[in-house]
């Protein structure tokens, strides 16, 4: 079975399209079968880019979006912030399409997007990295994800992720601690809360 975390997936097309209202910027987002959110902005994705917006206004920051999805949290990032370079990431390669189209669509120059499944090797360390986490791949890869997130982390920087409550915002939480010394709920709504965690957890090989 085809999932939005496939590689390559082999559902038919079914393009579409849907608009995000970001600082009084209306931004379209092209879609198609087999990415997430297809129809609409995900809400958890939309707390998530309102929480980034509110508490990251800085004047540089390097952004990485780990698992772009169509580059809906790139995007309008980069169109709203303009002193972000930003880079998506996926591992759906349909996804990477669509995200690159959508930045051209929206005139977004200060955003790039790769494929790959986590974190980029070439890439990094960033200032931000956030991601709206793949929960129906389960949460050995969501796990992975939030490690290599901070490996990649600037020792001042922040990590930003949304999860429902009732999808594993409690072990979530505990997991982040484990890499992290400052977890911190920093904004909730309709059953989704935003994560916020810093001062990544360097710890020491031995040897």
């Amino acid at each position: 079975m085809t999932h939005y975390f496939s590689k390559q997936p082999e559902t038919p097309h079914a393009y579409g399209s849907f608009s995000l209202s970001c600082e009084g910027e209306t931004l379209t987002f092209g879609t198609d079968s087999a990415v997430f959110s297809r129809d609409r902005v995900d809400p958890g994705t939309n707390l998530l880019l309102d929480t980034v917006l509110l508490m990251e206004d800085r004047r540089e920051a390097s952004v990485l979006d780990l698992g772009t999805g169509t580059g809906v949290l790139a995007v309008a990032l980069a169109k709203c912030r303009p002193s972000f370079q930003i880079t998506g990431s996926d591992i759906n390669e349909r996804a990477v399409q669509l995200a690159t189209q959508n930045a051209k669509r929206n005139g977004v120059t200060g955003a790039d997007f790769v494929w790959a499944d986590g974190v980029p090797e070439d890439r990094g360390p960033f200032d931000l990295i956030v991601i709206n986490p793949p929960i129906r791949a389960g949460k050995k890869v969501v796990y992975r994800l939030f490690e290599e997130a901070a490996k990649n982390l600037k020792n001042d920087g922040a990590f930003y992720t949304v999860i429902r409550v009732r999808q594993g915002k409690a072990s979530a939480a505990r997991k982040l601690q484990n890499h992290y010394s400052v977890v911190e709920t920093v904004a909730r709504a309709k059953g989704y809360h935003v994560l916020r965690a810093i001062r990544p957890i360097r710890k020491r090989s031995v040897q």
